[in-house]
């Protein structure tokens, strides 16, 4: 189906979108799914990268953490939407096939976001991973994916927010789309929540080599999103509603009090020298090939010393007697 807008505050005039990529043995494949799939890999790839970084996490690690993450975040997508979408349009669910058909449309970020950290939890602790440094190594990316992912609602000509007053400071973003058999103004808040993800990944990006702490960089992450989501949402006109309330803007708010709190309790044992063992950078001790711990730079030292004490000895041994040779 095609989608005819415009952003006229940015000089750019009507021009028709199709949601449909192109059609593959008489499928149709559409933009949303190939955008979610580009974030998904873009969000592997940087974690890969990040990983390198971080002591005690493989390839091999990331794969497990991944396969699982993308499992458990479908299905945590769905459930979501269908939890809270069920009490407005319980027509729309009328047998399991119709619970499970993502495929028709459906699927909410915060449900892919909690289920996904569970599958993570999950990995790490049966791979004896630190699971903070293991999400501190993912979160950046995901930043990104969903930034990316957000182009699929342009494609779609969805998850706008409402009309846009001609006073509002975004009125520039204005995007138009034909309601009513006329063309009316929106704002493109798919786009907002895009951009705000965007300088968040940059924000967090440059303080990452400064981390004090295991679990910064993804508590960083939940109270940015959080706190970007909780307005935005307010703009939308489809949000998932729990009675009056906006449910994704309730969850926002208080991502951004977990985040910030945690992150800052973190930061004040850290200062304080009292922070548990599972927040110190170097709790992860990697593994070499034989199984035996990889050296970090302390037990480098130490074994430096050790053989230059070793080297020491036998000197002293093998120096002469000068009573014996007088």
């Amino acid at each position: 189906m095609d989608t005819t807008m415009s952003f006229p505050g940015l000089g750019i005039g009507e021009f028709t979108v199709d949601r449909v990529a192109f059609n593959l043995f008489g499928k149709d494949v559409y933009w949303y799914g190939i955008l979610i799939t580009l974030g998904i890999v873009f969000a592997f790839v940087h974690a890969y990268l990040r990983s390198r970084q971080e002591s005690g996490i493989t390839l091999d690690d990331l794969l497990d953490v991944a396969i699982w993450l993308i499992l458990l975040g479908i299905v945590g997508a769905r459930l979501y939407y269908v939890a809270f979408d069920y009490p407005a349009r319980p027509e729309n669910y009328k047998n399991f096939i119709d619970v499970i058909a993502i495929w028709d449309g459906g699927g909410a970020i915060y449900g892919a976001l909690i289920f996904g950290a569970l599958a993570i939890v999950g990995v790490t602790l049966y791979k004896k991973l630190n699971t903070l440094q293991v999400m501190d190594t993912i979160a950046p990316g995901v930043m990104v994916a969903q930034a990316i992912g957000r182009w699929g609602n342009f494609f779609n000509g969805e998850a706008h927010g409402g009309v846009v007053s001609e006073n509002s400071p975004l009125y520039f973003l204005r995007m138009g789309l034909y309601e009513g058999g006329r063309m009316q103004y929106f704002h493109p808040t798919f786009f907002y929540e895009g951009a705000w993800n965007v300088l968040g990944f940059i924000l967090i990006s440059i303080f990452y080599r400064k981390k004090k702490f295991n679990g910064q960089i993804v508590m960083a992450y939940v109270a940015w999103y959080g706190l970007g989501r909780m307005f935005i949402e307010g703009l939308r006109t489809d949000s998932l509603m729990l009675g009056p309330i906006r449910i994704s803007q309730l969850i926002g708010a208080l991502c951004f009090l977990a985040g910030a709190g945690f992150m800052t309790l973190c930061w004040i044992l850290t200062a304080r020298g009292k922070a548990p063992k599972f927040l110190h950078l170097n709790w992860a001790k990697p593994a070499t090939a034989n199984g035996a711990p990889e050296a970090t730079e302390e037990s480098t030292e130490a074994n430096e010393s050790t053989e230059i004490a070793e080297e020491t000895e036998p000197a002293q041994d093998e120096k002469p007697n000068e009573s014996e040779e007088n």
